[in-house]
Order: C-alpha cells, then structure tokens, then sequence
C-alpha cells in the first residue's frame, strides 16, 4: 500500500502559509530566536475564542484548518500531532498563577490547556470530530511518530484522510533556560548566514505544519511518503550510514537513486559535525540542501523539512535559498530527509513523486 500527502499547511517563520511561491522570498532576521509569522486566524477561527488560545493552539488549529480545506476535506478520519513541549505559554501562565494566587482560587483555563494534547483536542472541538485523537510527546521524534500512527492506521484500514500535524512554540522562559543549557547561539546572527558562522549553538524556532495523508491516489496529492524511520543514540557516523543504507536497501533503492538530501544542519559546530562526516562519505555525489536557517531549531522541525519537500516535489522547483550542494535535477522525484535533534533523536523519511 502507497501512502499519499494530499495536502498540507505551514506555520513558520517563513512566508509559507497560504502563499503560492515556494520561498522565492526569505525572510531575514538578525536574531537568534525565530518567531512564526501569524496569519489572520479570525479567517479559521472565531474571534470569541481567539483571545482564549495560546499562540501554539492558534497556530496549530490554522494549519490544520488551512491543510483540510486545500484537500477539500471537511472531517478528518483521525487527528495525530507531535510536540515536544506542548503549550509552554499556558504552563508559565499557570504555574505563574500559583505562586502569585498563593495556590489559592486558580483559574482553571490556563491549566486545562497546558497540556500536551490542547492542539489536536481543539481541533477536534471545532471540527466536531469523533475519531481516532491522539498526541505524541517523544521529544525529538514527536513529529515522526506521529506519522507512523498515521501509516499503521492506513494499512490497517482504520482510517482515511488522516491529519497528522508537528506543533511547537518558543517562549520567553523557554527560551532563556535552552539559552542557559548552551543550544542557542551567545550573539544576534543572519539566519540566511548561519551556516558560513562556525561558532556554538544554534537559532530558536517554531511552528505548526499539518498533512493530511491518504492512501487514495490523486493527481491532486502533492508527494507520496514512501518511508519513515527512527532511532536512538547510534554510536558513531558508521552506524548512521549503515542504517541509511539499510533505510533506502527497504525500499529498493541506493544513495545514487536519491535526487536530493535534506539535512537537519543547524549551525552549531557539534550538532553539524555527523552532516559534515556524512557529505564527505555516504553523500558525497548526492545534492544537499538545508532547512532549518529558515524556521529555526526545534524538536518538530522535521514537519517543516516534510512540508519542503513535498512541494518542492509537486512544483517542481528546488528553491536557491535552501541548495548547499548544486542540485543535479532541478525536478526531484525521490527527497530523503535526514535530521536528529541534539545527536540523540534520529530520523528518515522518504518522499517521492506520485
């Protein structure tokens, strides 16, 4: 059975929600923190309630809303998000509340939506759906296993038109206790220029990406997602090629089949240095080309590395601002997606042409 994305919805600090142009037009921040662009969520939302949602929740019920209407679908067969800190505004908010209340005569809004599963249970909420809910919190690879929920559920004919989304959000506190941990770079830095710094640490990012996967095909669907794999803590570059390796040998296919390899490269010198390894073995003769200048560093940046090249795919463009390596065929048919959050959480996947 072939799983196909039939639509999807992007969130980012980028241009890319309800936009036709495949990043033609960057935007540049001289910062290291990353904050996604809002939409106009009176647009998805009513406004009754918008001043009741976080900004994660707003982000993520948009996309989700924006991914089923460019699918021309009204109610989703399940709803399937990934996040690794869930909604960080509500928890300060509350946990603020506590201390200033004396744990006295809490408002219960911010802790009803502090948890973890505030997207996909709003989104349901506002859809009236009654399906397959469910949210995933495995840090780095949250996105992922979502997606393959939403893989077993479709070859188990379980469900259809699946709505699988990666939410994440940066916050003040969020933000100075990762600064304090070391992820986040110590000065203000082009993001269009992070990979030509070689210096410690890397930008903060976030965002909402939503798809909507079947396994109906369409001359409407954007890609198929032919592979998806994940793993822990391998021991060195070795054992990362060969898992690659193996990953493309399931699929019958090589590294000299893939047209384009997206990397998680993020501009920290240790977090780069397995891509460096890679680009000089395994990748050698493959084009390469980079994301997370674009939305930050996160743990479900993968969805946006997803959304990437599933338009780039369907379009048939590669965009100039994302090429580290020359691309060979300007038209890609088979992307491999490559990316690990903090050397522990490792992931595949593999989109091809319908």
């Amino acid at each position: 059975m072939k799983i196909y994305i039939r639509s999807s919805a992007c969130i980012s600090p980028q241009k890319t929600f309800g936009n036709s142009n495949l990043l033609t037009e960057a935007v540049e921040y001289t910062k290291i923190r990353l904050r996604a662009i809002d939409p106009d969520y009176t647009a998805f939302i009513d406004p009754k309630l918008i001043r009741r949602m976080s900004h994660i929740i707003k982000m993520g019920v948009a996309a989700a809303q924006e991914c089923l209407n460019r699918g021309n679908i009204e109610m989703p067969g399940a709803i399937i998000t990934g996040t690794a800190y869930g909604c960080l505004e509500d928890t300060a908010s509350f946990l603020t509340r506590i201390i200033e209340l004396h744990e006295e005569l809490l408002p219960p809004t911010a802790f009803i939506q502090s948890t973890h599963n505030t997207v996909a249970a709003q989104i349901a909420l506002m859809l009236k759906c009654h399906q397959y809910n469910n949210t995933f919190v495995h840090k780095g690879i949250s996105f992922e296993s979502a997606l393959l929920d939403a893989i077993m559920l479709l070859k188990e004919n379980e469900a259809d038109n699946i709505l699988v989304g990666g939410t994440d959000e940066i916050t003040d506190a969020s933000f100075t206790i990762l600064s304090r941990l070391g992820l986040y770079k110590r000065w203000p830095v082009s993001n269009l220029s992070l990979f030509t710094t070689s210096s410690k640490g890397t930008i903060g990012g976030e965002g909402a990406v939503f798809f909507l996967l079947t396994d109906k095909p369409s001359a409407d669907n954007l890609a198929e997602l032919s592979g998806v794999k994940a793993f822990y803590k391998p021991n060195d570059a070795a054992e990362i090629e060969q898992k690659i390796i193996s990953f493309l040998a399931m699929h019958a296919l090589q590294i000299d089949d893939i047209d384009l390899v997206i990397t998680g490269k993020n501009g920290d010198l240790k977090n780069d240095e397995i891509y460096r390894q890679l680009s000089l073995s395994l990748f050698n003769n493959t084009a390469l080309a980079n994301y997370k200048h674009l939305c930050g560093e996160y743990p479900t940046s993968a969805a946006f590395a997803l959304w990437l090249a599933s338009n780039m795919i369907k379009k048939e463009e590669v965009p100039l601002v994302v090429i580290e390596r020359s691309v060979k065929n300007a038209n890609p048919k088979k992307v491999l997606i490559y990316n690990h959050y903090l050397n522990k959480y490792h992931s595949l996947m593999l989109v091809s042409a319908c």
